[in-house]
């Protein structure tokens, strides 16, 4: 049976993958902190000793730590050092859930793994280093790139937290110009097709990226989504930027949440051509069975 170690399982895609791993019938071991159960194990991601000692015998190391934004100068370059250490001694295979900040406040229309990584954001800078410090490494290493994340329960995406958190009143709230298309994608879907890229990591190069196709939706058919999930009109407001913008002034948290807001201004979706070469028999759930999810079990006060 193979074997993977979720690092970051408490958190959104650590959750997802762990479900995602269990349901395909790998060994699955869940590592964080605050963790209970016997496939849990506590550990200081960053901690490289400590990290190799709980990866012994893993076929599939997933990173799937994401501290807050304000965290990540600090924190990334130590987790990442530390992940590349314990595969290395352990034999793994590191899987990312990456994300689309590396092509820069620029991005053009249609995202794929050959698309030039621009690095004009503080994060956007952070996230192309880590990678090209796992590609440098030489360690087998599997980057699953998505836009944002629509989860099954509230855990802080921009969907549930800013979106939809008042659509059972009949209230959404969106972030930009509704006529833009913006890239999502379902968290179940993405990290059932990491695991259909672990049964065939020894197929690909040693640095491999794949980019997750997701929903590509205008704010306008968002919205219309969700009207027909919850049966009625939705009455729309816009995100106060400038309020965003005025709080990031004494929150370091809020000033790197402004820095994204051009991904609500530009218009952007993810050609998932390779993924789907490589995993031909994966079937995407429909975007309004995803959505419903979240819309059903948020707004049910028997669930």
């Amino acid at each position: 049976m193979a074997s993977v170690i979720i690092l970051g399982a408490k958190g959104r895609f650590g959750r997802a993958a762990a479900q995602a791993f269990a349901e395909a019938g790998w060994a699955v071991t869940r590592a964080g902190r605050g963790l209970s159960g016997a496939d849990c194990v506590e550990v200081d991601a960053t901690d490289a000793q400590a990290l190799q000692e709980v990866c012994v015998g893993q076929d599939v190391i997933v990173n799937a730590v994401n501290p807050p934004y304000d965290q990540w100068m600090r924190t990334i370059p130590r987790l990442t050092g530390a992940v590349i250490a314990a595969a290395r001694a352990v034999g793994a295979t590191v899987m990312i859930p990456g994300n689309i900040y590396n092509y820069g406040r620029l991005l053009p229309p249609v995202l794929r793994e050959d698309t030039p990584w621009i690095a004009n954001t503080r994060k956007g800078g952070i996230r192309i280093r880590m990678e090209q410090a796992y590609r440098d490494s030489g360690v087998r290493t599997i980057v699953l790139r998505g836009g944002d994340f629509i989860d099954t329960q509230q855990s802080g995406n921009w969907f549930e937290s800013h979106i939809a958190p008042k659509a059972s009143q009949g209230k959404l709230t969106y972030p930009g110009p509704r006529d833009l298309v913006h890239a999502w994608a379902f968290l179940p879907d993405m990290a059932r097709a990491m695991v259909g890229l672990a049964e065939k990591r020894d197929q690909f190069s040693p640095f491999e990226e794949f980019s997750f196709e997701g929903y590509a939706l205008t704010g306008d058919a968002l919205i219309a989504h969700v009207e027909r999930i919850m049966g009625k009109p939705m009455r729309v407001s816009r995100l106060p930027w400038i309020g965003v913008w005025v709080m990031g002034l004494w929150s370091p948290l809020m000033r790197e949440v402004f820095e994204m807001r051009y991904l609500w201004r530009r218009p952007h979706a993810i050609d998932g051509s390779k993924l789907h070469a490589a995993l031909p028999e994966f079937q995407a759930t429909p975007v309004e069975k995803a959505l419903a999810v979240y819309l059903t079990v948020s707004t049910d006060p028997y669930v």
